[in-house]
């Protein structure tokens, strides 16, 4: 059964602000709250941005974790206030119906496999070199191609993004709230001779239509986009604001 879970963070605590450098060091943390080791089961995660002095993670796991060791290293060990929640899943999985409206967050990170990059980089370039290259993946930095992807990979996925119609003309019903390139080196290398992983972080909120019901289902718990292990791809759906939507 997969659980949904809720963590508050206190992004004053050293290790808090390690992990939000390093976020293949928050995936480690996030794993460590299963049992079964090595974890098997699709997780995925996102930490949203601060809200009233705390960082928000939501993390969709397929069986019940427990989360007191990323609290005790990252959060308020001693708050009244409980600092996890636990759900399960299922039941939102089970108003996932044809025609039904919802409003949408998705933290992505906007890429395509291409055979033909503009500026490959050196490790592309070897691969493309190769006998049977596969193509690489190239991210999309400019706005317009993040909400391109946005809207095709959601039809993919059994959505479709609804409009709003703005001075005469109809444009998708999204919001991208925080888009910034993340720089990093993996954890138990050296800097010196491991280049940095660099991702293309895009945050959507919107509104969205169910169209196929299982596709969208099978979405919301594998994710959709790549980099998931960072903090990627979890999509998130919840009842829409009144609005004209068409």
């Amino acid at each position: 059964m997969p659980y949904l879970s809720r963590l508050h963070l206190n992004p004053l605590r050293t290790q808090t602000q390690r992990m939000l450098r390093n976020p293949q060091m928050l995936h480690a943390a996030v794993l460590g709250g299963l049992s079964r080791q090595p974890v098997t089961e699709r997780v995925l995660w996102r930490l949203d941005p601060p809200h009233q002095h705390r960082l928000t993670l939501l993390v969709l796991t397929g069986s019940r974790p427990s989360w007191e060791h990323l609290i005790e290293q990252a959060g308020w060990p001693g708050a009244d206030e409980p600092q996890t929640l636990v759900k399960p899943y299922e039941p939102l999985l089970d108003q996932v119906q044809r025609g039904r409206i919802f409003a949408f967050r998705l933290k992505a990170n906007p890429t395509s496999a291409t055979k033909k990059p503009t500026a490959p980089s050196e490790a592309q370039a070897r691969h493309l070199a190769g006998p049977r290259p596969r193509g690489v993946r190239v991210a999309h930095r400019k706005l317009p191609d993040q909400l391109d992807w946005l809207i095709a990979r959601l039809r993919q996925s059994g959505y479709t993004v609804l409009t709003d119609t703005i001075a005469g003309t109809e444009m998708p019903a999204v919001q991208v709230t925080d888009r910034h390139r993340l720089r990093f080196h993996k954890t138990g290398g050296s800097r010196s001779d491991t280049p940095p992983v660099t991702l293309e972080s895009a945050t959507f909120d919107g509104v969205l239509r169910i169209d196929e019901p299982e596709t969208a289902r099978q979405a919301l718990l594998e994710g959709i986009g790549s980099a998931k292990a960072y903090g990627f791809g979890l999509l998130t759906l919840a009842p829409p604001h009144p609005r004209t939507a068409s």
